[in-house]
């Protein structure tokens, strides 16, 4: 079995400790510690949340600021389109931005917001019925 471990650069970690708290998502303590925090999204979907010094321990070069330019879009399922609606309000209100208009394509819903620092996350519902085969 794979997992996926998505590792974000952040300025503030308390804050952020916070904000992915807020979401729901359950804290890692075995991973977390003064220069990190690790949320699990799903059974195999982790994200790692450094600060930014101890984020440049993993990477060649300049570690990129997501609040001056967007380099990834993390994109998570939801359940419904109110729950689409839901994480996306809860992400406003504990600190996160919104980021664009939400899309309604009919059988697809999404719309999104950037964490405080400003690490962008897309929350789609897709009909289920749409994708059958």
């Amino acid at each position: 079995m794979r997992a996926i471990f998505v590792n974000l650069p952040v300025t503030d970690l308390a804050r952020t400790d916070a904000f992915y708290a807020a979401l729901g998502f359950r804290r890692n303590d075995q991973f977390s510690d003064d220069k990190a925090v690790s949320y699990v999204i799903e059974e195999n979907i982790v994200v790692m949340l450094l600060t930014r010094e101890r984020f440049a321990d993993f990477v060649a070069g300049e570690v990129g600021d997501p609040a001056q330019a967007t380099s990834a879009l993390l994109a998570v399922s939801a359940d419904s389109r109110e729950d689409v609606d839901r994480m996306v309000a809860v992400a406003i209100e504990a600190g996160g931005k919104p980021w664009m208009p939400a899309q309604d394509h009919g059988f697809m819903y999404g719309s999104s917001f950037a964490d405080p620092d400003g690490n962008v996350w897309e929350v789609m519902w897709m009909d289920p019925s749409a994708v059958q085969g």
